[in-house]
């Protein structure tokens, strides 16, 4: 077989180098938290149920990458958060055609994550959460989302729409930046 290169190899030496290859776990880039402990994402999902679930999925993902593992409490707590607030911009903030928008960011020196799901649609803007009666099946996404929130409010949006946003804390993952273990740690 003919390399790039032009160079004709065997099939021993294709073998060689794919189990060199193999030997090099492959390491995700541009995933990970800055030097300083940032992390940022920012994407669209349709306004469907589905869109919702998938926003939930996506954000554990990320945390992933930014070193938090799925059942810490901090990827939890963000993850919940996340899926109500989602929740509630497609059931209360749909509109035909328009998609909501998740942005979570990581501020590592504050311990912190800030999230915020934007919808389309100002005129249904969050209350103050109160617990539905025992017997009621839904209401209850803005009281959890209070609990788990260290704050938590919302505010109009440019060009249309609103922005509800929450911050939960939760300390730098071990291993990661600053953390006296990791290369060129703190």
């Amino acid at each position: 077989m003919v390399g790039m290169t032009g160079k004709r190899t065997t099939t021993a030496e294709q073998a060689e180098k794919a189990d060199t290859r193999e030997a090099v776990p492959p390491v995700p880039r541009g995933f990970g938290l800055t030097a300083n402990g940032y992390g940022s994402l920012s994407r669209q999902f349709p306004s469907t149920p589905r869109g919702a679930r998938l926003a939930r999925r996506t954000v554990v993902r990320q945390l992933g990458h930014w070193g938090f593992r799925p059942m810490t409490d901090a990827t939890c707590a963000v993850a919940l958060v996340v899926a109500e607030l989602a929740a509630n911009a497609v059931c209360h903030g749909r509109l035909r055609g328009r998609n909501f928008q998740v942005r979570v960011d990581y501020e590592g020196p504050a311990s912190r994550f800030r999230i915020e799901v934007s919808d389309a649609v100002l005129g249904r803007t969050p209350e103050d959460p109160e617990l539905p009666p025992d017997d009621q099946e839904s209401g209850r996404g803005l009281f959890l989302v209070e609990c788990l929130a260290s704050r938590w409010g919302w505010e109009p949006r440019n060009p249309v729409g609103k922005t509800v946003w929450a911050e939960v804390a939760a300390a730098r993952p071990p291993g990661g930046p600053g953390d006296p273990g990791f290369p060129g740690g703190a």
